[in-house]
């Protein structure tokens, strides 16, 4: 019996899904080892991003053996390391994706099997209300079964700790070990969260508090049943609408225009190929027809499970401009600002937060404000844990975002909500419209307030990981590689690029390796991972880039920002070190990234 066959009757002895057992059953018979080797020798990783990839058969998927798999880790976890967890509890949700009502009903299962209080939504939540429950209960963590805008083959398993923020290192390695001394499935039991003392459902008493949490963001309450803009909404076939709709009424908002087509929950995602709305015009396609035909004139998008938003106008020639998510972060943030000053003003010292690869306009905001900005690595774990950390330092973080069009507005989640964010740009719309101003128009003035920055994002898919690897050593070790002189702590010697877009780099931050130019050791202030990419480049025109690959998706991303004296030149000098970026740095088709 070689190793894949063993692997293979391993799996199958474990596996109690008739669906996923008879497919790798009838790979086994059939004896397609390639294909078994590629679903059972690699295990699906437990990061902190928790679990995402392709559903299926295999310890490399999302199927109901690898989801108890790693519950049954994170619980081990749990009940080790938070003292009074089975008491504390776990709160557990799931969106409309094929099989996550299975996947959180076992998770469900997991917990409650070994003694510990469930509060579980049985229907479908936006993920906020994970993060939202566990700190509003004082639970010990969270779990959201979703794969928020990736394809609908995919699912995933989202972990919140107890502070209600996203895990970081080292829990999710720490979780990964308990995952493997505990593959054994403690139970499979579907009708659990039915029968057992220790499940129960809060909504009813999470959704009125989340509601009042995020009314209190409101400061137009009496004037916003005067309608002067009419929107139009989108939930992208995932379950936004209910909370969109209740967002609106807690704000006093005119109801907005539904696209009929998009606004109920499909698994199947049917109009759209990837259901992200930061994809822009391809995604919001049948809004913009939706807006045109009922006199729309502001779109909202949110992504499949809510905790994303995205934002168009239409201009007054007719064209549709989709803001990006710096765009849409900047302008929350001085709104954000605006509401402060209209209710009286922060409490305590005001900071607001973003991330490395996004756009540098909120630093030179603060600076003029007057308010505390610092930035994160990407992700929201670390902007949520880190406005935790400011407010035990006396601070009121009134605002974080990153630039993939995730905005944390408030306290009432330590994570990215698209919904809170809806509310408070729905209303500051129509109340700027009394002012003749559109939200264009709005963040045309933050330009001229606070300079002209600019951004021009992107990426490259690319599967192989090796070719990801070599890639980014050619950057940061050149084509003809070099050998380190005696003593140096890399592989070899140092050769980023000197010029890029006829501009030198002044520069350079490799988070990979541990190599920042601007400090006296040379050791970055911010996390190495030698597990992900991570470079950043600052040239002397102003441009920064950073390169990075995802931590979700196959996916080798750029970012770039600029700022000029006017947004033309800002936008077409920018473009230039894009181009060149691309050519030297990526050259994808030598790599053929698509």
């Amino acid at each position: 019996m070689n190793s894949t066959t063993s692997l293979a009757h391993e799996y199958l002895a474990l596996d109690q899904n008739p669906v996923t057992h008879a497919e790798i059953k009838g790979l086994l018979d059939s004896a397609n080892h390639d294909k078994l080797q590629k679903l059972l020798s690699t295990r699906i990783a437990f990061g902190t991003a928790g679990l995402r990839a392709e559903m299926g058969g295999g310890y490399s998927r999302m199927n109901e053996l690898t989801v108890i798999q790693a519950s049954q880790g994170v619980c081990a976890y749990y009940l080790d390391t938070v003292p009074d967890f089975k008491s504390k509890g776990v709160v557990i949700g799931h969106d409309h994706r094929h099989n996550s009502d299975a996947f959180a009903r076992l998770t469900a299962a997991v917990f409650a099997s070994k003694g510990i209080k469930v509060y579980y939504y049985r229907d479908l939540v936006h993920t906020p209300m994970v993060p939202f429950g566990v700190t509003s209960l004082g639970a010990g963590c969270g779990i959201m079964i979703t794969a928020s805008h990736n394809p609908k083959q995919d699912n995933g398993y989202k972990l919140y700790a107890g502070n209600g923020c996203q895990i970081i290192s080292p829990h999710d390695s720490l979780i990964a070990e308990q995952i493997l001394l505990n593959l054994k499935p403690w139970t499979w039991d579907y009708e659990l969260i039915n029968t057992s003392s220790l499940v129960t459902d809060p909504i009813n008493e999470m959704y009125p508090a989340y509601f009042a949490k995020l009314k209190s963001l409101s400061v137009f309450h009496e004037k916003n049943a005067i309608q002067n803009v009419k929107f139009c909404y989108t939930a992208m076939h995932g379950v936004g609408l209910t909370p969109a709709l209740k967002v609106f009424e807690a704000f006093g908002l005119s109801p907005f225009v539904q696209t009929a087509e998009q606004v109920n929950p499909d698994p199947e995602f049917p109009t759209v190929a990837y259901p992200n709305p930061e994809e822009g015009k391809g995604a919001l396609t049948l809004a913009m027809q939706t807006a045109d035909k009922n006199g729309a004139t502001v779109i909202f998008a949110n992504d499949p499970d809510a905790d994303r938003l995205a934002i168009a106008e239409k201009k007054p020639n007719g064209e549709w401009h989709i803001f990006n998510g710096n765009e849409i972060g900047v302008i929350l943030a001085t709104l954000v600002l605006e509401s402060l000053r209209i209710s009286g003003g922060a409490k305590r010292p005001l900071a607001m937060l973003t991330t490395t690869v996004s756009m540098h306009m909120l630093k030179q905001v603060a600076k003029q404000e007057g308010f505390q900005f610092e930035e994160t690595l990407t992700g929201f774990k670390w902007l949520g844990n880190r406005a935790i950390d400011l407010e035990k330092k006396g601070f009121q973080v009134a605002f974080a975002y990153e630039e993939a069009i995730g905005f944390m507005v408030g306290d009432a989640v330590r994570d990215k909500d698209g919904v809170s964010a809806l509310g408070v740009v729905a209303e500051w719309a129509n109340h700027l419209a009394t002012k003749g101003q559109t939200l264009h128009g709005y963040l045309l003035s933050l330009y001229e307030k606070y300079g002209y920055f600019t951004s021009n994002n992107g990426y490259f898919i690319c599967h192989e990981q090796s070719v990801i690897n070599s890639l980014f050593d050619d950057i940061r070790y050149g084509k003809e590689r070099k050998s380190a002189e005696a003593g140096s702590p890399y592989k070899y010697a140092l050769q980023y690029p000197t010029t890029i877009g006829g501009s030198k780099v002044c520069w350079v931050r490799d988070l990979t390796i541990g190599y920042d130019t601007a400090q006296a050791d040379k050791k970055p202030t911010l996390p190495v991972s030698s597990s992900a990419q991570m470079l950043t480049l600052e040239l002397e025109n102003g441009a920064l880039i950073t390169l990075r690959t995802s931590g979700t998706e196959p996916k080798i991303k750029y970012y770039t920002e600029l700022r000029a004296s006017t947004l033309a030149q800002a936008t077409k000098d920018l473009q230039i070190v894009v181009d060149s970026m691309i050519e030297i740095c990526l050259r994808p088709k030598e790599h053929k990234l698509v």
